[in-house]
């Protein structure tokens, strides 16, 4: 049965590919809507509109250096105390 899943969805993946919508419903109520992309013009268009913005830096922040802290307690009795 699992594997039958996997066939059907990549059926709707491959129509929403080839520019089909596809409309996902939940008892006959719309939930979801499955649209092929193209990549660059679709974010374009989403950070034009405001819907996503862009990385103010493209570099990840550094850690910070500092070390983990460790608990003065095991945790199993920080949880035990709290159920009491």
């Amino acid at each position: 049965m699992r594997l039958r899943r996997q066939l059907w969805l990549s059926e709707w993946v491959e129509r929403a590919r080839g520019g089909d919508e596809i409309v996902i419903t939940d008892r006959g109520v719309p939930v979801a809507r499955l649209l092929g992309l193209t990549t660059a013009g679709t974010l374009q268009r989403l950070a034009a509109e405001g819907v996503i913005g862009r990385p103010a830096s493209s570099r990840r922040q550094a850690a910070t250096g500092r070390t983990r802290p460790s608990p003065r307690h095991p945790v199993s009795e920080v949880v035990s105390e709290q159920r009491r």
